[in-house]
């Protein structure tokens, strides 16, 4: 997981990208963007995107945005990167005059929040934006961080302000310049020569970090981010071996290292409150491994903390595909840590899919090493993400009393699932956003929605909404549905959006949500439903539901039913 170098990054831009994703970007600053527009682009390639990048001349954010008919507009982006250099705010802040300048981050960030405003009333896009570098004048010193007159204050001031704004609008994502600069230091963030000959703030050592963060929210944006850790646990999660050294000796806590794994947990212990899902996958037995999440004083996880639990004394990588089936995400959305070599290549060799990070060899180092990868980016947060572990592990005891029932029906029967179905609610909102950017297994023409777009969709009444809940007496699955309907003509709805979570799949789930479409359908006075399968590398599985489900096939992706001579699928669901 090294970072390529400016000039790998520079020999991949003029890579032949014509078979990748394209994914449009306009870079608009008011510095010099060129090395960072070709950094940018050199780092899609890695990732497998095609950013096609439309780089605003030096200072042209406000021409590009107030003129309808500029460069920007024409490009039709999907994202906007902003970039307002501290360099830029630092002359502004200069030539303000100094009675006004306890004021100065209140105006700056009224004119950011103009910008956002207006560039949103005329395209549909996201806006990303770095918030801004801590440079000090120290024209006062230590003393700065007391008096509102200073450059430091107003812009710490302005940084908080831009996070506000940004928890407000929800196009808008910011990408932390600020804490790349705490973490690799002013001189290796800023060249002051280039920026003085090229008016360009960052220096090319930084730009494949700050690439890699802009790819990250990117990737996020269009589903593509984890969202389980599979973690070993001797030398891992604790130093030493359970089964060897017994409880009392292996290191957490105080003893040895102990400190370095238990702050290593913590970390593990808040991704699970984001709503990671955590597994285990170990060689041993189990009641021993089970021992210090049981018994250990200083242990942070809790058994309750994982979604899944598998030590035997199997390869991993067979532990690790029983664990993917039984929680069914993509093998793409995991993670694997392991502190011993011989287990991650062979993983690696046996699953390409999954990420394994390098671990060092000291333990003290993991933390710091992975949070230097960012892997657990993410888009979104809702309420219900906090209580996926219950959720999983509800989906483990499904699975496990599957295999007491010989036959399919009376153990779908058994599960005594009910449905809850209602128009999209504003509550719901960010949930339903977090659903169009996450799903891809069973996602029929996998459109993404951000959560302002939501909102419109809601209120608009060219549309009819749909959102779905499921519950069975292991548990409540929450919302696992999105159906987005709209109105074609006076007797032709089009499904625009129909996915699902995979956790209720072949649960009788689709035959339920269709059978509400048609009835929905039926109660306003539409006699025609349209269906469309776009086809992606992740949707296979979803290619012929349409047919299954009583639509007839009209040839290049598109499926009809006539509402009245619709028969209702049977179902197990109660709503």
């Amino acid at each position: 997981m090294q970072k390529p170098n400016f000039i790998t990054l520079k020999k991949n831009a003029k890579q032949d990208m014509s078979k990748l994703k394209e994914y449009k970007i306009a870079i608009l600053g008011d510095c010099s963007t060129q090395h960072l527009a070709t950094a940018l682009k050199g780092y899609g390639y890695q990732e497998g995107y095609h950013l096609n990048i439309f780089d605003s001349d030096y200072n042209q954010i406000d021409s590009q945005i107030m003129d309808d008919t500029s460069e920007l507009y024409q490009h039709q982006p999907d994202a906007v990167l902003l970039y307002m250099s501290s360099e830029k705010l630092y002359e502004n802040f200069c030539e303000t005059g100094v009675q006004q300048r306890e004021n100065f981050a209140d105006l700056t960030i009224e004119k950011i929040k103009n910008a956002w405003q207006n560039l949103s009333s005329k395209i549909k896009t996201n806006i990303l934006q770095f918030n801004f570098i801590e440079i000090d004048d120290r024209t006062f010193g230590n003393y700065a961080n007391k008096t509102p007159n200073s450059f430091i204050y107003q812009l710490r001031k302005l940084n908080y302000q831009l996070m506000e704004l940004a928890s407000n609008t929800k196009n808008a994502f910011l990408i932390d310049l600020s804490t790349i600069q705490n973490t690799y230091g002013r001189e290796t963030v800023h060249d002051d020569k280039l920026y003085y000959i090229a008016k360009m703030p960052l220096s090319t050592n930084i730009l494949p970090e700050v690439s890699k963060q802009v790819l990250d929210v990117i990737k996020a944006l269009n589903g593509k981010f984890k969202k389980c850790a599979i973690l070993d646990l001797d030398n891992t999660l604790w130093g030493g071996v359970i089964g060897d050294d017994g409880l009392k000796s292996i290191q957490i806590g105080e003893l040895g290292l102990g400190h370095a794994f238990s702050e290593f947990q913590m970390w593990l212990k808040e991704l699970k409150n984001r709503g990671i899902i955590l597994a285990v996958c170990s060689k041993n037995n189990e009641n021993i491994a089970k021992e210090p999440f049981e018994k250990h004083p200083d242990m942070i996880l809790k058994l309750d903390d994982i979604s899944m639990f598998v030590a035997n004394w199997e390869d991993k990588a067979t532990n690790i595909k029983y664990i993917q089936e039984t929680i069914n995400i993509g093998m793409d959305s995991i993670v694997f840590i392991d502190d011993n070599p011989f287990e991650r290549n062979l993983v690696k060799g046996m699953i390409p899919d999954i990420t394994v990070p390098e671990l060092p060899e000291d333990p003290a180092m993991y933390l710091s090493y992975l949070k230097s990868l960012n892997l657990f980016e993410t888009a979104s947060y809702s309420e219900n993400d906090k209580d996926r572990t219950k959720q999983y592990q509800a989906e483990v005891g499904r699975t496990t009393m599957q295999s007491n029932f010989q036959n399919f029906d009376d153990y779908l029967k058994s599960l005594e699932m009910q449905a809850t179905v209602h128009p999209f609610e504003e509550f719901e909102f960010p949930r339903i956003s977090q659903l169009t950017q996450r799903s891809n297994q069973f996602n029929l023409r996998t459109i993404r929605y951000t959560e302002a777009e939501i909102e419109q969709i809601a209120k608009d009444e060219k549309y009819l909404t749909l959102s779905f809940s499921l519950k069975d007496k292991f548990g409540d699955y929450g919302l696992i549905s999105v159906v987005i309907m709209e109105k074609q003509d006076e007797k032709t709805l089009f499904l625009d959006t129909w996915l699902m979570s995979c956790r209720v799949l072949k649960r009788g789930m689709e035959e339920f949500i269709i059978n509400q479409v048609i009835e929905t359908a039926k109660a306003n006075g539409f006699s025609k439903v349209v269906g469309e399968y776009i086809p992606t590398p992740k949707n296979a599985m979803v290619q012929k539901i349409y047919a299954k489900l009583g639509f007839t096939d009209l040839g290049d992706g598109k499926f009809e039913v006539n509402v009245d001579q619709f028969n209702f699928n049977k179902t197990n669901i109660k709503k």
